[in-house]
């Protein structure tokens, strides 16, 4: 039952632009731009949240490559401090955060592709939902026949979703007619750190999902080696593509616009080519949408693995089919959570607001394991890693910025700390319930 490596660094490299451009670029601007106001805070939170991605980054490159281990964004908590703080986190990752995140970007691509492929009065909530729930069952399929199967899928979606982006942005700025006027005034009342921090929320998800790399260690080739390479070279062809996005984005639409656009990035298609460039684009960010969910159906196993190794899932979970490398029936039901949650957990915004408060908890949980890693020695098996430059302040500064970003959502939205806090709090009994069942006391 054991994992093998099979990814290239071209291939993690891939995994971590789709773990982190889903579908928020095309969608969370509009939110941005409606909380935070003015252009200069608009565009503030997206430099301010690359840089902290950044740091994120060099933080995550370190643990991967001292800690290269499938599922190591569970296991390197549970080793670090103890597996049922490791558990709490991960149930509610499993109950809440995995299911909805993917269930999010599903809905997200189902809205740019019902237009096109139903006629309007076929457009309502339910078709949605079904749509998005067939292409999980396609995305499952794809990878229930292997991992290496997964990531030629994968690599062919995110060099389309990299392309259409830089296509976008540049055709735009050569395209668009004279911007729209800077509203007079702000498009919220709310003090400026105020509503830089709120927009940062979004900001902040929409750039999150690069430290799951963590969970391929057992997959990529030379880990301690390829996975900082996988995270650097990703994360700076992310922040290229989104403040190049951005900018179109605010060219053709201006400040008010993107923020009165649902689905901005179509929206700014039609207003310079017309309507038959809005369903090009549609269909572009749909595949975009595509990439997202399959790597997520790719790396999300793996922790579910990690977590089976301590007893803290049954053993089913560890299955590992050795020649496709696929853990068949860990894949169904992780399926399963997120075609529950396209059907229970509503809107976007919804799903956003439940999956951040824990998202950013548990980063940083995580990151902040690099001062325990450092502490103990622990290094990959060659003992060679890569080192955090400013040790030990970058890496705080991180974690700080993280705590700050849950702090942030628990003062705006309260009633997702009510209900999420329920659910961390009951994953206690059953990792003890999980942990005698299996022996492991």
């Amino acid at each position: 039952m054991s994992i093998k490596a099979k990814l290239s660094t071209f291939d993690a490299t891939m995994i971590v632009v789709s773990l982190v451009i889903g579908i928020g670029i095309f969608r969370t601007p509009a939110m941005v731009a409606s909380s935070t106001g003015t252009s200069l805070i608009f565009f503030g939170a997206w430099i301010l949240g690359g840089l902290i991605s950044f740091l994120g980054a060099l933080t995550f490159a370190e643990i991967g490559s001292r800690f290269p281990k499938p599922g190591a964004f569970y296991k390197v908590v549970a080793e670090s401090y103890h597996p049922s703080v490791a558990f709490m986190l991960n149930w509610t990752n499993v109950t809440i955060v995995n299911g909805a995140g993917g269930a999010a970007v599903a809905m997200i691509g189902a809205e740019y592709l019902i237009p096109i492929a139903f006629p309007e009065s076929w457009r309502t909530q339910l078709v949605t939902q079904c749509t998005a729930a067939g292409l999980v069952f396609l995305l499952i399929l794809i990878n229930y026949i292997g991992i290496k199967t997964g990531a030629w899928a994968q690599n062919i979606l995110t060099v389309i979703k990299i392309v259409m982006i830089l296509m976008l942005g540049f055709v735009a700025f050569s395209f668009a007619g004279v911007r729209p006027p800077e509203p007079a005034q702000s498009l919220t009342s709310e003090p400026f750190w105020v509503a830089l921090g709120i927009g940062l929320i979004s900001v902040f998800y929409t750039y999150g999902g690069y430290q799951c790399t963590l969970n391929f260690g057992g997959d990529i080739k030379e880990p301690e080696r390829n996975m900082p390479r996988a995270i650097f070279f990703g994360i700076a062809i992310i922040i290229g593509l989104y403040l190049l996005i951005n900018l179109a984005y605010f060219s053709v639409l201006g400040l008010q616009g993107i923020a009165g656009s649902k689905l901005v990035a179509a929206e700014v298609a039609r207003v310079c080519f017309g309507q038959s460039a809005y369903f090009l684009v549609s269909i572009a960010i749909f595949l975009s949408a595509l990439g997202f969910v399959n790597v997520t159906l790719m790396q999300i196993p793996r922790s579910y693995y990690a977590m089976a190794q301590d007893g803290a899932l049954p053993s089913i979970f560890m299955k590992v089919n050795q020649k496709s490398q696929t853990q068949e029936f860990t894949l169904l039901f992780f399926g399963a959570t997120i075609v529950i949650s396209i059907f229970f957990l509503g809107t976007f915004e919804r799903l956003v607001n439940y999956v951040m408060i824990f998202d950013t908890l548990n980063n940083a949980l995580v990151a902040s394991t690099i001062f325990v890693l450092r502490r103990r020695g622990i290094t990959s098996p060659n003992g060679k890693s890569y080192q955090v430059p400013f040790y030990p302040f970058l890496p705080g500064f991180f974690v700080l910025f993280l705590l700050f970003i849950t702090v942030n959502i628990i003062v705006t939205q309260p009633e997702s700390l009510l209900v999420g806090g329920a659910i961390l709090l009951a994953g206690y009994p059953v990792f003890l319930l999980l942990r005698r069942v299996s022996g492991k006391h």
